[in-house]
């Protein structure tokens, strides 16, 4: 098969592609011919070593995949050849990528893909829809009526975030430029705030009055300070993004109103997690509601110049699909 793969961590240039044997699924395994795969910024994470995590060489690189099954063995039941699938968490913890022809899935990570639902459209949502469902529930516990702020709204995890929140019957906030307001708003946002704005706090109180119930923070800038402020008794801020940031953390406002700060990373995330997130993942790609702003489409083998266009920002809200 061809593959985009690497033998050791590095900048994109160490992504290789061309032939790699084929892999041989085990008795729990499904075997898949991979019809769209992308890039998210924890594929960057993994190839360069920023994300330490074990990988076999040469390692195939990619997190997700919607495909066919062309084999399944004797212990993975409720798959057979010829079932649409997808799946969001190979390339990691031992597991080879999804960016090849084939790749092979333990069955407990694998999901059937919705009718309808064309493969480029599931493979650019169901990264970030899974991190928004972590966010939002596991982690952030939310619940119906709640109020949700989201910031970085208009971002890949924080669009998806906002329809998650809005279909749970959450009222969402939305902090974006105010370029991408109506966009935000059609996703299902009650407010949106421009992030730019000077007076953006005193807006956020405003919007807010009663305090907010989950914060989610996935444009990494975790202002801690001013985050803490706003959380009602007992709201939860949950961040995700800004691996370099050092906020200052306000202890007594924190613990006095019962507040929790938390974080998380899809990649540590356990099968009975990532199950449940498929669920409503299918149900919102069946409604149409989870579906990429813009795509940008690229064959497999220019899967290194999609790592830079991540890493040099030139996406902006569209997403790679890479077509083996």
């Amino acid at each position: 098969m061809r593959a985009a793969y690497l033998h050791e961590l590095g900048t994109p240039d160490v992504i290789r592609f061309g032939e790699l044997a084929d892999p041989v699924p085990g008795p729990t395994d499904v075997l898949v011919e991979v019809r769209a795969t992308t890039v998210n910024p924890v594929d960057t994470f993994v190839r360069s070593g920023l994300f330490r995590t074990p990988l076999p060489m040469p390692f195939v690189v990619g997190r997700d995949l919607a495909g066919v099954v062309v084999a399944a063995g004797a212990g993975a039941p409720g798959f057979a050849p010829g079932d649409a699938v997808w799946c969001n968490s190979l390339g990691h913890a031992g597991r080879q990528g999804a960016a090849a022809q084939l790749a092979v899935v333990p069955v407990e990570r694998l999901y059937h893909l919705p009718p309808a639902v064309a493969p480029q459209t599931a493979v650019t949502m169901v990264h970030p829809a899974g991190t928004a469902y972590l966010g939002l529930f596991t982690h952030g516990r939310l619940r119906p009526g709640e109020t949700v702020v989201v910031a970085g709204a208009a971002g890949n995890v924080g669009a998806a975030t906002v329809v998650l929140a809005a279909a749970a019957g959450a009222r969402v906030v939305a902090i974006a430029s105010a370029r991408d307001a109506e966009h935000c708003a059609a996703l299902g946002a009650a407010v949106v705030l421009d992030y730019r704005a000077e007076d953006l706090h005193a807006r956020l109180a405003q919007a807010c009055p009663d305090g907010v119930d989950v914060y989610l923070d996935t444009a990494g800038r975790n202002d801690l300070e001013a985050i803490v402020e706003r959380l009602a008794l007992r709201g939860r801020a949950v961040l995700l993004a800004g691996a370099g940031t050092r906020p200052v953390l306000p202890v007594g406002a924190l613990y006095m109103r019962d507040r929790t700060v938390t974080g998380f990373v899809i990649s540590h995330a356990t099968v009975t997690e990532l199950a449940e997130a498929a669920v409503t993942i299918n149900r919102l790609l069946a409604a149409g509601r989870l579906r990429p702003r813009a795509t940008v489409e690229l064959p497999l083998s220019a899967t290194a110049e999609a790592h830079r266009m991540i890493e040099r920002g030139e996406l902006r809200g569209r997403r790679v699909v890479l077509r083996p």
